[in-house]
This record gives structure tokens, C-alpha cells and sequence, in this order.
């Protein structure tokens, strides 16, 4: 059984959007490309067909991968996010211990965790340390290298 997956509204949107275009353009492209390489002769001994089929099989695995999480989604109300407690749609502010660096995450569900964009997953190390504590508390987070980091949390707000 496919685990539920939680999602902020504004990534089922993009999610729904990235399936979209997954589903229309991109199948019209491969299809064009498959009928192209069938003029070019025998399919037999053909790579530009094989490589056409190659992509029309990998692309219909993502877009079934991708229905499967849109049908597994678990919206996140924004609403209805407790900013008391660390959860799932939430903006935390936490305060490195050692280092004194202010940082602040927004904790999302994996299918749209984006380090870069300092959204990060409630599955994650951080998010799963962070996940239920409350302003004030500090939070040691185990790190691949080193000793253990030590955060504080200052602030939780709707994200």
C-alpha cells in the first residue's frame, strides 16, 4: 500500500501543473519523435526508434509516479496549522546554539522538499527533530559529519 503523502496547497498545485505538461506536451513531443523515427526505415535496426520507445516508457513511469503522489496527496490547510507546536506547513526560526546563525525553514512533506529554497521535509533529520517541539525548546539535530547541532527554536509561524 502507497503511504500518504503531505502537501502544501501551493505543491499539489505545482505537482498537478508538472502532470499536466507531462501528460500533453511532453507525450506529443515522444509520440512525434517515435512516428519520425518509423520514416527513417526498418525498426528492427533502428536506434533512433529504440531511443524514441526508451523515452515514451520513461516518461509514462514519471507520469504514473506522479498520479500516484497527486492521488496519495494530504493537503495541508494553512488555516488550520497550530503555529504553537512545529508541523507540517509551519515556518520555523531556528537559532544555532554554537554558531549563533539565525536560519528558518519551511517544513513541507517530502514531495516537495526543496533545500534550496529552505523548505525542508518533516522526514528529514532537521524536520524530524524539529516535528512536535514548541518555541523556546532546543533541539540537537545528529549531522552526517561532526558533533550533533544544537538549535533553538525562536519562532513558529504560518507559512
Amino acid at each position: 500500500m502507497a503511504r500518504e503523502s503531505l502537501i502544501t496547497p501551493e505543491g499539489l498545485e505545482k505537482l498537478k501543473a508538472e502532470l499536466e505538461e507531462l501528460q500533453t506536451t511532453r507525450r506529443r513531443e515522444v509520440a512525434e519523435r517515435i512516428k519520425e523515427a518509423r520514416e527513417f526505415g526498418d525498426i528492427a535496426e533502428n536506434s533512433e526508434y529504440d531511443d524514441a520507445k526508451n523515452e515514451q516508457a520513461m516518461l509514462e513511469q514519471r507520469i504514473a509516479q506522479m498520479e500516484e503522489r497527486v492521488r496519495r496527496a494530504i493537503v495541508v490547510d494553512k488555516d488550520q496549522v497550530d503555529t504553537g507546536v512545529v508541523s507540517v506547513g509551519v515556518k520555523v526560526h531556528v537559532k544555532d546554539q554554537k554558531t549563533g546563525d539565525s536560519r528558518k525553514f519551511q517544513l513541507v512533506g517530502s514531495a516537495e522538499a526543496n533545500p534550496a529554497e529552505e523548505k525542508l521535509s518533516h522526514e528529514s533529520p532537521i524536520g524530524k527533530a524539529l516535528m512536535g517541539r514548541k518555541r523556546g525548546e532546543i533541539v540537537s539535530v545528529e549531522v552526517p559529519r561532526g558533533p550533533a547541532k544544537e538549535l533553538k527554536i525562536t519562532k513558529i509561524e504560518a507559512a
